[in-house]
């Protein structure tokens, strides 16, 4: 009896061994699937950061030129460390890990610099997998559906890819296919984040990140809903159809600030990947393309309201209101830092006037090198601004990061649009509001007058830059300075 049973057991090993030797060979069993190999790698990387800092930062004295050169190499090897976990566990990790990468002047270069090749390193499902989402979302075959289907996506992304097809009537369309395991995985990882979050934070009291967790559960569930992406990407389009571009820097920014300012609907991902120029096959005038519109964000008025007046103070540098905004969005008396946060210029620049002059390599690198000296102030920000405010900064240095590879950040023309923006927004509720139309009317005049005034302000900027116009300044100059 007991031969026989040493016999079953080891015919059931080998059966079992034999399963899963296929089933993985095959792509249907993957060990990152496993809860257990997920949770036991995301605790040892935890573990294994959270002692670097402990003991690495320990003997040595704060503020020190050594105590920041080695918390500089600590945040690399953490920052790596955090890489090859996202890239390891996928799906929602790679996805935070893309949204910590964005905040170029929030978070240590260390971090944001090595985080950044998480946007090119997504994992891509193979077409068998493709073939199993179609069939349990559609409940039909791929030839059912399509003339044609690529098997090499266009793109891959944490969370979908994207295949080129050919409909039954001949049109040619982009199919976004989500990773099948992403969905069933994505609460537990949001759970697991959460609690490994509230773990450190016993270690260091002043680690604040707990808006990062709070805005992945609200953000991953809408960014899955596909049916809400192809509603977040009819509104837009809707929305926008009155632009006609033909710069892409200087529209890029027009175009956000119509959606921030003006409509309070804001997409939320406009890393390189995301934006595309294309040239019109009839005009021949370049356009551009937003893609993935999964991760909106819906502003309320209060909060695009308060935002147009913190701009607005900002732009005129109007310091007093600077500081009453900046209070009214959560900032307290850390309102100096906030203002530099959003505008990723010195508090010095603030002071003077954000549009006075370009930002400099200097006090980029200033800003950057205050971001790690700052950071449990920074961290702390962030909790207590409105949840709004979170993707609005993402979305700010994303932004920021595709003007300062064009050459063209911080542009005085950036911010007379983001401030044309504002008076109309402002105005348009100020209409709402007015009881009568002699008052409406009045409101009209006033945004039409200022709205000249920045036209006539950028128009001197426009002459001021002319070289014929320094050759003249410079005569003239001469001139008077010249003996009679």
């Amino acid at each position: 009896m007991a031969r026989k049973a040493l016999k079953l057991a080891s015919w059931t090993s080998v059966a079992l061994a034999a399963s899963g030797v296929y089933l993985y060979s095959n792509n249907y069993l993957d060990p990152n699937d496993f809860g257990a190999v997920r949770v036991g790698r995301a605790v040892a990387t935890t573990a294994v950061i959270s002692y670097d800092y402990l003991t690495s930062l320990r003997s040595v004295p704060y503020g020190s030129e050594e105590y920041l050169q080695r918390r500089s190499q600590v945040h690399l090897r953490s920052a790596r460390r955090l890489c090859e976990l996202c890239c390891a566990n996928r799906g929602t990790f790679i996805k935070v890990g893309q949204h910590l990468g964005a905040l170029d002047y929030l978070l240590p270069e260390e971090y944001t610099s090595t985080l950044k090749v998480l946007h090119s390193q997504a994992p891509q499902s193979s077409m068998q997998e493709v073939r199993q989402v179609i069939r349990e979302d559609l409940g039909k075959e791929i030839h059912d559906l399509f003339l044609s289907f690529d098997d090499t996506p266009l793109g891959a992304a944490s969370l979908a890819q994207v295949h080129k097809a050919v409909l039954h009537d001949g049109r040619t369309v982009a199919v976004k296919v989500q990773h099948p395991k992403v969905q069933a995985q994505s609460s537990k990882d949001i759970l697991l984040m959460e609690v490994l979050v509230l773990a450190v934070k016993q270690l260091f009291p002043d680690f604040e990140f707990m808006w990062l967790v709070d805005e992945a559960k609200k953000n991953l569930p809408l960014e899955l809903d596909f049916l809400n992406e192809g509603r977040n990407a009819e509104k837009v389009a809707h929305m926008l159809k009155h632009f006609d571009f033909l710069k892409i820097s200087c529209h890029l920014g027009k175009m956000y600030s119509e959606m921030i300012f003006v409509n309070g609907f804001v997409h939320c991902d406009p890393h390189p990947g995301n934006i595309l120029v294309r040239r019109h096959s009839d005009t021949g005038k370049a356009e551009i393309v937003l893609l993935d519109h999964g991760l909106y964000q819906v502003l309320t008025e209060e909060f695009r309201l308060d935002y147009c007046h913190l701009w607005q103070s900002l732009i005129w540098t109007d310091m007093e209101r600077v500081k009453q905004y900046s209070q009214r969005l959560g900032a307290a008396e850390l309102y100096p830092l906030f203002a530099c946060m959003l505008t990723a210029r010195s508090w010095d620049s603030v002071k003077r006037g954000i549009g006075q002059a370009p930002v400099s390599a200097t006090e980029d690198s200033e800003i950057r090198n205050n971001a790690a000296s700052y950071l449990s102030e920074i961290s702390q920000l962030l909790n207590h601004v409105p949840r709004q405010m979170l993707l609005i900064l993402k979305t700010n240095d994303l932004l920021r990061s595709i003007e300062t590879t064009l050459g063209t950040r911080s542009s005085a023309s950036s911010f007379l649009n983001m401030s044309r923006c504002c008076i109309r927004a402002l105005a348009e509720h100020r209409k709402r509001d007015a009881g009568s139309f002699f008052r409406r009317t009045q409101i009209s005049f006033s945004e039409a007058f200022s709205l000249w005034q920045i036209n006539l302000h950028e128009l001197l900027l426009r002459v001021k830059g002319l070289r014929l116009f320094c050759w003249v300044s410079t005569l003239l100059g001469w001139l008077t300075r010249a003996p009679h």
